[in-house]
C-alpha cells in the first residue's frame, strides 16, 4: 500500500517541451534555486544530448545518467542481462495476447454504442456490461505485468547484484541533497525500465518531480498507450504497463491534439468511462497541472481538459 511518505512532496505535469519550453517557469513557480537532476533515459542514446535541457533547469543542474547507468550493468553482469531479456520478451508476449482480446471487446462496445431498436433500458445495461468487460480485462492485463516484475525480483534480487547496487548507491548519493528532480519524456518503456532498474520511486520520495511526456505518463498510476488516428488506422488504447505511481486519481495524456479526436464525443466518453477513477486529462504545450502531498490538484489555464463521461472535453477542476 503506497502511503504519503513514499510519495514526492509534489509533482508538477507539464505539457510538451520541444517547441515551447516552460519548465524554466515551473521550477520559477515552485521557487526551486538548489541542484535540479535530469532523467533523460527516454531519450536513449541521445541521453547525453542534455545542454538545452540543464541551461533551461539552471547552472546547479546535472543528469543522472540512467540509460548509460542500465548499459553499463548489461555489459558488467550478462546473466543478468539475459534475465531482463527474457522478462521482457514474457511482457511483450502478454501485451499481443492482450491486444487480441482488447479488438474484440472494444469492438463490441463500440458496435452497442450504435442505435438500436431495442428497450433502452436493455441496451444501456448491455453497454454498461460491454464496457465493465474491457475495464476487467485491462485490469487483469495489469495484474499479470505486476506478477512478471514481482517474480523477477524475487528471482533475481536486483538490490543484490553487484553492478546494480553500485549504480543505485551513486544515483542515491547524486540525489541525496537534491530537492528537485525532472523527468523528460522519450520512449515511455525504456524511460520506466531505467527508473524502475534503479528504483527512481523510492529515492525520489519527499522530493519535487516536474515531468512532461513519456516522463509524465511513466510517473501515473499505470502507462496507457494511446492514438485516435495511427497511420495504419483507428488505434485501441492499451494498458502498457504499471507506471511508479507518484501521484494518484489522473492519468496524463500528453500531446492530445495530435493523438486525441477531442471533437469526437464517443471517443472521448469511452476514455473516459474506462478509466475511471482516473480522470484523463489531454495536455499540450505550455499547459501545467500539479499534485501536493498536501493540497491535491491545481490546474494551469489553457492546452488542458479533462475528458468527461459525457463525450465533453472541459476545464479541469479539483481532484
Amino acid at each position: 500500500m503506497t502511503t504519503l511518505e513514499d510519495l514526492p512532496r509534489s509533482v508538477t505535469l507539464l505539457g510538451p517541451q520541444r517547441l515551447r519550453p516552460t519548465v524554466s517557469l515551473a521550477l520559477a513557480r515552485l521557487g526551486v534555486d538548489g541542484p535540479v537532476a535530469a532523467i533523460t533515459a527516454g531519450w536513449q542514446e541521445y541521453e547525453d544530448e542534455d545542454d538545452t535541457l540543464l541551461e533551461h533547469l539552471g547552472g546547479k543542474a546535472f543528469n543522472l545518467h540512467l540509460y548509460r547507468r542500465a548499459n553499463q550493468v548489461l555489459e558488467a553482469d550478462p546473466e543478468f542481462a539475459e534475465a531482463l531479456h527474457r522478462r521482457q520478451q514474457r511482457l511483450r508476449d502478454l501485451q499481443r495476447l492482450y491486444r487480441v482480446r482488447l479488438d474484440f471487446a472494444l469492438a463490441a462496445v463500440r458496435d452497442l454504442g450504435r442505435p438500436r431498436k431495442v428497450q433502452k433500458q436493455l441496451l444501456e445495461r448491455c453497454r454498461a456490461e460491454a464496457m465493465e468487460a474491457v475495464r476487467l480485462l485491462d485490469q487483469a492485463h495489469l495484474e499479470r505485468l505486476e506478477e512478471v516484475h514481482a517474480g523477477f525480483e524475487r528471482r533475481w534480487h536486483p538490490a543484490a547484484r553487484a553492478a546494480v547496487s553500485t549504480e543505485r548507491t551513486e544515483i542515491a548519493h547524486l540525489i541525496e541533497d537534491c530537492e528537485t528532480v525532472v523527468i523528460a519524456g522519450g520512449h515511455v518503456a525504456v524511460l520506466l525500465n531505467r527508473m524502475r532498474l534503479f528504483e527512481i520511486g523510492r529515492l525520489i520520495a519527499g522530493r519535487r518531480v516536474v515531468a512532461w511526456s513519456a516522463g509524465a505518463m511513466a510517473s501515473a498510476y499505470r502507462v496507457v498507450l494511446f492514438h485516435d488516428m495511427p497511420p495504419q488506422g483507428p488505434g485501441n488504447s492499451e494498458v502498457f504497463e504499471s507506471g511508479l505511481g507518484l501521484f494518484p486519481d489522473v492519468l496524463p495524456m500528453p500531446h492530445a491534439r495530435r493523438r486525441l479526436r477531442l471533437d469526437d464525443p464517443a471517443r472521448v466518453a469511452e476514455l473516459a468511462r474506462r478509466y475511471a477513477p482516473s480522470r484523463c486529462v489531454a495536455m499540450d504545450e505550455e499547459c501545467w497541472l500539479e499534485w501536493t502531498s498536501s493540497g491535491g490538484w491545481a490546474a494551469g489555464e489553457g492546452n488542458l481538459s479533462h475528458l468527461r463521461q459525457d463525450g465533453t472535453a472541459g476545464e479541469v477542476g479539483p481532484c
